[in-house]
């Protein structure tokens, strides 16, 4: 990492002597929070897989390699990659995401998306649990650019799995993020959410997620819709849907962002 930063400070130098002194600090800020942001989500996965080696191995997941068409604040075609890994410790249970977007057109740049997210989960009954989480994102196109969130809440599991499972989740936390025109809000904040997963039969299921950040300066929702056949072993073909939708994006963006992907997933077992 401190290679990494000593070059990019050099890099920093150069170009900056073509800047005046505005336009130097708006440079130089927006390409560290870049490379942190980088490390950072590098950092929550390196932690949720390694934090015990003997456990490295009882993750269990997805990967999955996507191509996407957004229309909103972007109207593009895309590449992205993701990764979901969970380990059930019981009655404990850890959950990990990570996800990319890069879009560009005719060879400039137009999408660059990161989100890592990690909750830790405990059992109370058959239903209800208690759950820690804490997420950040960095979004150069979009109507928030970047932000965090940590909190806490309670869960509970309204249809049990196998082949129907839902559960629903309410907690409380503080959040962080800045947007598109550089004003940042560090507010409490109420989260909620829906997960829900449906196995239609042994080579095809449905999943419908959805998550609500509530606070003061904004709210923001999203809700993705996915269909999932497996292909051959544990290779998978995948169709979703997303819309991002703030209620209070600042002037000059879309309030409502959607993307329609589809891939090819890999089980982790």
């Amino acid at each position: 990492m401190h290679v990494h930063l000593h070059e990019l400070t050099k890099a920093l130098s150069l170009y900056s002597l073509s800047l005046d002194e505005s336009e130097k600090i708006q440079f130089e800020t927006s390409m560290k929070k870049r490379l942190y942001m980088r490390y950072l989500a590098l950092a929550l996965l390196s932690t949720a897989l390694f934090a015990s080696p003997a456990l490295a191995n009882d993750w269990k997941g997805e990967a999955s390699l996507t191509g996407s068409k957004t229309t909103g604040n972007t109207d593009t075609t895309d590449l992205g990659v993701a990764l979901k890994l969970a380990l059930d410790q019981d009655p404990w249970r850890h959950k990990f995401s990570a996800s990319a977007d890069y879009g560009d057109v005719d060879g400039v740049q137009n999408k660059e998306r990161y989100l890592a997210a990690y909750q830790l989960e405990r059992d109370v009954t058959d239903r209800l649990f208690v759950y820690g989480n804490g997420d950040i994102f960095y979004d150069n196109f979009g109507a928030f650019t970047e932000g965090y969130f940590v909190g806490t809440g309670l869960g509970y599991k309204v249809i049990l799995p196998d082949p129907i499972g839902w559960n629903v989740t309410a907690g409380l936390g503080f959040r962080s993020q800045e947007d598109a025109l550089g004003v940042r809000e560090d507010e409490l904040a109420f989260r909620a959410g829906s997960d829900f997963d449906w196995l239609l039969n042994e080579n095809v299921s449905i999943y419908n997620d959805t998550e609500l950040t509530s606070a003061s300066s904004n709210t923001y929702i999203w809700n993705e819709i996915g269909i999932t056949a497996n292909l051959m072993g544990n290779l998978a073909a995948r169709a979703s849907f997303r819309v991002d939708h703030n209620t209070d994006a600042p002037i000059g963006t879309e309030n409502t962002d959607t993307i329609t992907r589809f891939g090819i997933v890999y089980t982790i077992d």
